[in-house]
């Protein structure tokens, strides 16, 4: 997908298409995260810390109880 940014006000806007943001369920509360590594803009949505560690425990628990069948599964 190509854009091109656009003038709002003194600044420039990147308008993103509806369909990109129900994809990532952002909308106009969402804040979002701007980094750059000196070449590329990357935009990405804050996600809550603490469901993400929620997440992670699970996930953890999960490959605790069924990490043998699904090392099995994948081979």
């Amino acid at each position: 997908m190509l854009k091109r940014l656009t003038r709002h006000g003194n600044s420039l806007a990147l308008v993103i298409d509806k369909g990109v943001l129900e994809l990532l369920n952002i909308d106009d509360q969402t804040p979002l995260e701007i980094t750059t590594d000196g070449t590329l803009l990357l935009i990405s949505p804050v996600r809550d810390e603490k469901r993400r560690r929620q997440f992670q425990r699970a996930v953890a628990k999960a490959n605790a109880r069924y990490g043998r069948a699904l090392k099995r599964l994948a081979d």
